[in-house]
C-alpha cells in the first residue's frame, strides 16, 4: 500500500509540474519537475506519503521501461552502424577517465583508491532525457545528439561493472583487474545477447497472433507492457546486465515496428501512443523522484555539509575531470574533431538519477559516514552536470527559432484550415442543426469554442434536446468528411507549393486524419 500511495503522490506531482510548465515557457520542463519533486519533498503532508528512495524498485519499475522504451525509438541500423563510435564512448572512454579521476581524486584528496573510484565510478552514466533538457530551445547538430543518446543508452553497464569492482576492493582490500574485466565481458556481450534473444522471442510470439483471426489487442498490449520487465527480471537472474538488455530489446522492438505497422492499425497505434505517453510520464517521474532526493539529502545531511567543504571540492573537481576528459576524447575521435564540437560533447555529459539509484545500491555495503559522503558529492556532479550546459549553451548555441515559433505557426495553420473547411460546410445544403453541429465541431480543432458554449453544448446533448435524427446523422457524417477532405486538400497544397515546413503539414494533416477515424470507425464512436 505504502508503494502504491506514494507512486499516486509523485504522478500527481508529474502532473501538476508539466502543466505548470506550460505557463512558464522559457523554463525547460525539467527543471519544473525538480522544482515540484523539492516542494513536495518540503511539504510535510506530502514528504511523510512518498517512500524512501529504493535503488531495486527505481531500475525496475522506472528505468527498465523507459530504456526499453528508448532504445525502441533508435534505428538498430543506427546502433550498428555506430558501434565503434558507441565502444569509444561508452566503454573505452568511461574506464579511462574514471581510472584517471580516480586516481587524481585519491591523491588531491588524500582518499583512499577504492572509495575514490567508487565516487568516479557512480558518475560515469549519462542522461539523454537530462540533456534534451538542457539543450532545449538551442540548435545542435544531429550527429552529435545522436553519439550523446548512444552513450548514454550503454554506459550505464559500464558505470555499474566499475562500481561493483570498487565496491568489492573496498571490501576485500584487493582488485581483480582480470576478474573484473571478464565480469564486464559477460555481463555487457551477456545483455546484448539475452535481451535480443527474449525480445525476438515476445516479437515472434506477438506476431504469431497479429497475423492470425485470434488476434486480442488487449492481451497483445498487456504482453508489450510487460516486456521490459520480463526482460529485466531473467537478465538478472542469468546474471547479466539488465540495463543492456531491455535497451537491445527495444532495438529489436523497433525493427519489428517498421516491418508490421500495418498489420494490425489499431494495435500499432496504441502501441505508439503508449510510449510517447510512457516516456513523457517516466522522464517527468524522474526528475521529480530526483527533486525529493535532493532536498532529502540535503535536509538529512545538513549538519555533515556545513562542518566541512570537503564534499563541494571533491564534487567539483569530479565534475570538472570527467568534462576535461571527454573535451580531450571528443577532440580526437567526436564528429569534425573542432573545440566547439568537443565543447558540446563535454558539456552534454549530463548526470540523472541514474547516479542516485547507484549511489543508494551500495548503502549496506560501505560504511555510513563514506556512504553519506559519497551522497553529498554525487548530488554536487548532478547539480553541476545540469546547471553548467544550461548556463553556457544559452552562449555557444544558436536559438533555435523554428521550435520557438513552432507553436505559433501550428495555430495559424490550424485556423486557416478551419476556415475552410467551414466554408466548404457554408457551401454544402444540411439543415440548420447539423450546420451548427458540425461547424462547432471544425471549431474544436482550434480550441476556439469557449468552456461558455461547450457547457451550452453539452447541456443540450444531455437533456437530448440536440439529438439528431438517424438521417441527420449521416448527413453530418457526410458533411464532417467533406470538411475534412477540404482541409486535407489545403493543407496538401501549401506543402506541394513549399509556402510552409513539411512538418508542420504532417502534424496537422494526422490530427485531422484522427479526427476522421473518430467519425467513421465504429470502435472509436462514444455517441
Amino acid at each position: 500500500m505504502g508503494l502504491l500511495i506514494s507512486s499516486f503522490v509523485i504522478l500527481v506531482a508529474v502532473a501538476a509540474s508539466n502543466i505548470i510548465a506550460k505557463y512558464i515557457p522559457g523554463i525547460s520542463r525539467t527543471y519544473i519537475n525538480l522544482a515540484v519533486g523539492v516542494l513536495v519533498g518540503l511539504m510535510p503532508m506530502t514528504n511523510h506519503l512518498v517512500l524512501g528512495f529504493n535503488d531495486n524498485v527505481f531500475m525496475i519499475l522506472i528505468l527498465a521501461p523507459l530504456l526499453f522504451f528508448e532504445g525502441q525509438t533508435t534505428p538498430l541500423l543506427t546502433v550498428r552502424k555506430k558501434v565503434k563510435s558507441i565502444v569509444g564512448t561508452a566503454v573505452i572512454l568511461a574506464v579511462l577517465s574514471a581510472v584517471l579521476v580516480a586516481i587524481v581524486i585519491h591523491k588531491t584528496f588524500n582518499l583512499i583508491i577504492p572509495v575514490a573510484l567508487i565516487i568516479v565510478a557512480i558518475s560515469t552514466p549519462t542522461d539523454a532525457t537530462a540533456f534534451d533538457s538542457v539543450v532545449e530551445g538551442r540548435k545542435i547538430s544531429q550527429p552529435l545528439k545522436n553519439n550523446l543518446k548512444m552513450e548514454s543508452l550503454f554506459n550505464d553497464a559500464t558505470g555499474i561493472i566499475l562500481l561493483q569492482a570498487a565496491t568489492l576492493w573496498l571490501s576485500t582490500g584487493h582488485l581483480s583487474l582480470w576478474g573484473n574485466v571478464t565480469a564486464f565481458l559477460v555481463s555487457a556481450i551477456g545483455g546484448i545477447v539475452v535481451g535480443s534473444i527474449l525480445a525476438f522471442a515476445f516479437m515472434a510470439f506477438r506476431q504469431y497472433f497479429v497475423r492470425s483471426t485470434n488476434n486480442v489487442i488487449s492481451s497483445q498490449t498487456l504482453i508489450y507492457i510487460l516486456t521490459p520487465f520480463c526482460i529485466y527480471f531473467l537478465a538478472e537472474k542469468l546474471g547479466v546486465s539488465g540495463i543492456i538488455a531491455v535497451v537491445s530489446a527495444g532495438l529489436v522492438h523497433n525493427s519489428e515496428a517498421n516491418r508490421s505497422r500495418f498489420s494490425s492499425p489499431r494495435q500499432m497505434h496504441l502501441g505508439l501512443q503508449m510510449i510517447n505517453f510512457a516516456n513523457e510520464v517516466l522522464n517527468s517521474f524522474v526528475f521529480v523522484v530526483l527533486g525529493i532526493s535532493l532536498e532529502r539529502i540535503f535536509f538529512s545531511r545538513y549538519n555533515i555539509m556545513i562542518s566541512s567543504l570537503k564534499w563541494l571540492a571533491v564534487g567539483i573537481v569530479v565534475y570538472v575531470l570527467l568534462l576535461g576528459c571527454r573535451y580531450v576524447y571528443a577532440r580526437f575521435f567526436i564528429g569534425d574533431k573542432r573545440r566547439l564540437t568537443a565543447s558540446l560533447f563535454a558539456l552534454g555529459g549530463v548526470h540523472g538519477t541514474v547516479i542516485l539509484a547507484m549511489t543508494f545500491s551500495i548503502g549496506g555495503d560501505i560504511a555510513r559516514s563514506t556512504f553519506h559522503f559519497i551522497i553529498i558529492v554525487e548530488t554536487v556532479v548532478i547539480i553541476l552536470s545540469m546547471l553548467v550546459p544550461t548556463i553556457v549553451f544559452k552562449f555557444i548555441l544558436p536559438i533555435d527559432a523554428d521550435e520557438q515559433n513552432r507553436a505559433d505557426q501550428l495555430q495559424r495553420l490550424r485556423h486557416e484550415m478551419v476556415i475552410v473547411g467551414i466554408n466548404q460546410v457554408k457551401s454544402m445544403t444540411l439543415t440548420a442543426e447539423v450546420s451548427a453541429s458540425v461547424i462547432y465541431d471544425l471549431r474544436d480543432q482550434t480550441q476556439k469554442n469557449t468552456l461558455k458554449s461547450f457547457y451550452r453544448q453539452w447541456r443540450a446533448v444531455t437533456s437530448n434536446k440536440a439529438m439528431l435524427t438517424g438521417l441527420q446523422s449521416v448527413e453530418e457524417r457526410r458533411a464532417l468528411m467533406h470538411a475534412f477532405d477540404a482541409e486535407r486538400q489545403y493543407l496538401y497544397t501549401l506543402a506541394k507549393r513549399h509556402m510552409v515546413s513539411s512538418d508542420y503539414v504532417y502534424e496537422i494533416y494526422s490530427e485531422i486524419l484522427l479526427s476522421e477515424s473518430l467519425v467513421l470507425d465504429p470502435k472509436n464512436q462514444m455517441i
